[in-house]
């Protein structure tokens, strides 16, 4: 345990009044309600601070807003129904910094209010007893990207003895690692100390719900990390809120009964089954919409509609904002108002764009990269062409790219084994902040391909340098990339071991394809690059370093073809020379073997009128080829 590097917790605005008046409310036997948020992060906290509430002898609810009926964050209706369950004190987490009028009616219920959230804030900040968000203007907290669960932990480390801290972050570890993944936060500074040893905690879990959990998703016996929580749990969980029914991924996690654990374990995968169903039927509605409304596809995606399910609308905004490239706006339209979700793309800021437009919004919160708003119906084509102006400006009518970076070229497959993918382990764990390393490979041989998962995802099986990969490329069917064995394929993918059924294999997890330029196009272009004194990578270099076969070859075709005089170099000729005698193309390798007799005098070149005529010499002396500069570039390149 390393508790040191974790700042104090006091160094938050407010740190102290919201240990006061929970320090009150637990000496004096305060009905308290620990109020969250729908998603993972907000659920996470939940489930922390109401456990540990608890622990400490109060009387706890736990609430969380329906998404469809109440919406994000506190609102009227709640607080009414949580004064007549006799609640004096409303913890928030993961929502509240925005709640201004909704606090306000708090009090004049009787109802005292501590914020924790960590979420930007506006000019006006809530009147509540406190206020805690490291985003707080001149807050001098050193780290603002905790998550919400993050503060939450941050409240509970402050309300317990120094020497009693370590069992804090032992007991809810997991949780603030599953918070912080999930809600995609930054895997520096605190956070990365914080998730480390969460996972860590996660893999003997003593909660009956998330071992079941793993093992329903048959993560209990493989590798436990920010994958496992990123595509295996959070969905689960997440689902629950987005189907209106995330009491039961609160529940999966706080129960102590194996019983319970797994019974809501089994209720979230069929929710999340159910969120997958209505969010592809979602998708497909909008893909036929924008082709039949071309003129919908603008700098910015801006789709109304009716009858969404705004659980999954904002899952919807996503997929479309990769897809085509610029920032996505969905509305759930239901009477005179709708509730948007967006995502953004190429770094377009969310939450300044919607403060710009807030004339025309009832109301708007969230991230520059995801947000959610209230729109009257009215308002939405405005809104439409303001947000298209914003993100033109933005781009400054350039079309939004989206680039994808790659750490290194591998120029060698053999390098892709299994202990040199495991020890990128080191470098974990992985995130925001901190991604996954990027690779690219070119030119390699697919042997199979097929699509699984419902033919959502596509496998292949690849060849290069000797060495058969596995590749998953998920979202993407064979269908979409048009691809076939037989094809050549440039990659770039993520390495992982993948653990199935006891066996553990090397497989390239695919962020992007494309067929490999013809052998050459390719050989040609690495030549040019070569000439023009660029870096080139070893295993370019091998496609181009002749052998002595190859320079015997195209020097006794050079003699036959030059015996009665020069010779034009017209494709054709250059075609003949480049078929050696196994009846393969080595342009790459003829290039050289031409160039490098040029150099050392055997061959010479002349123009005639639009025509290069080529012609052998013979020089007095024997040459030596691998003394010719070209070659000594090339070999050290191979070094």
């Amino acid at each position: 345990m390393h508790e040191e590097i974790l700042h104090d917790p006091y160094l938050m605005l407010d740190m102290d009044k919201a240990v006061d008046r929970l320090t009150a409310a637990v000496s004096k036997r305060e009905n308290i309600a620990v109020y969250g948020d729908y998603d993972v992060d907000g659920i996470t906290a939940t489930c922390l601070l109401s456990e540990l509430l608890s622990a400490l002898g109060c009387s706890v609810t736990s609430y969380i807003p329906d998404r469809s009926e109440e919406g994000y964050g506190l609102n009227k209706a709640a607080i009414e129904h949580l004064k007549a369950r006799a609640i004096t004190l409303i913890i928030t987490v993961d929502c509240g910094i925005t709640a201004v009028e909704e606090v306000d009616f708090a009090t004049e219920c009787g109802i005292d209010v501590v914020i924790t959230d960590h979420h930007r804030c506006r000019d006006e900040l809530p009147r509540a007893v406190a206020v805690v968000d490291p985003r707080r203007p001149g807050d001098p907290y050193p780290f603002k990207e905790l998550a919400g669960v993050g503060v939450a932990l941050k409240l509970a480390l402050a309300l317990t003895r120094e020497q009693d801290r370590r069992q804090i972050l032992y007991r809810y570890g997991e949780l603030v690692a599953i918070g912080t993944i999930a809600d995609v936060m930054s895997l520096t500074d605190e956070n990365r100390y914080l998730v480390r040893q969460g996972l860590e905690l996660l893999k003997q879990t003593r909660r009956p719900g998330l071992r079941f959990l793993l093992k329903e998703t048959g993560a209990l016996d493989g590798t436990i990390n920010e994958t496992t929580i990123g595509y295996m749990l959070a969905p689960r969980i997440n689902a629950a809120g987005r189907m209106g029914q995330a009491s039961t991924a609160l529940e999966m996690l706080l129960t102590r009964i194996p019983s319970r654990g797994e019974q809501y374990t089994l209720a979230l995968c069929q929710l999340n089954r159910d969120r997958q169903l209505t969010e592809q039927s979602i998708f497909e509605g909008c893909e036929t919409l924008l082709v039949q409304h071309p003129e919908l596809v603008g700098p910015a995606l801006v789709l109304a509609g009716e009858n969404w399910h705004q659980g999954v609308v904002g899952i919807v905004a996503s997929r479309l904002a990769e897809k085509y490239a610029r920032p996505a706006f969905m509305i759930c339209l239901e009477g005179e108002k709708g509730k948007g979700s967006c995502r953004s793309c190429g770094g377009f800021n969310l939450f300044a764009a919607l403060e710009k437009c807030s004339d025309l919004l009832e109301e708007f919160g969230g991230h520059e990269l995801a947000a959610g708003f209230t729109i009257r119906r009215e308002n939405v084509d405005a809104f439409r062409v303001k947000m298209c102006s914003l993100v033109e400006e933005y781009t400054q009518g350039e079309p939004m790219r989206v680039p994808l970076l790659v750490d290194a070229e591998i120029e060698d497959c053999n390098i892709l084994s299994m202990s040199e993918v495991e020890s990128l382990s080191m470098l974990e764990p992985f995130g925001t902040g901190n991604p996954r390393p990027v690779f690219e490979v070119r030119y390699v041989a697919v042997v199979s391909c097929a699509d699984v998962g419902s033919g959502r995802h596509m496998k292949m099986r690849v060849r290069r340098d000797g060495m058969v990969l596995d590749t998953i490329f998920f979202s993407n069917n064979s269908k979409n990339c048009q691809v076939r064995a037989g094809d050549r394929l440039d990659l770039v993918f993520t390495p992982q071991i993948n653990e199935f059924r006891g066996e553990r294999n090397v497989q390239l997890v695919l962020q992007d394809l494309r067929h490999s330029m013809q052998r050459s196009q390719m050989e040609q272009e690495i030549f040019a690059r070569l000439q023009s004194g660029e870096y080139i990578t070893r295993w370019e270099a091998s496609l181009l370093v002749p052998e002595r076969q190859d320079f015997a070859w195209v020097w006794r075709f050079l003699e036959r073809s030059c015996a009665s005089g020069p010779v034009p170099a017209t494709e054709g000729f250059f075609k003949q020379v480049s078929r050696n005698a196994a009846g393969r193309y080595c342009y790459g390798r003829t290039l050289v073997c031409l160039h490098v007799f040029s150099e050392v005098g055997l061959l010479q070149a002349e123009n005639e009128g639009t025509d290069l005529l080529l012609s052998v010499g013979h020089p007095s002396k024997k040459a030596n080829l691998e003394q010719a500069q070209l070659m000594k570039m090339l070999r050290s390149f191979l070094q």
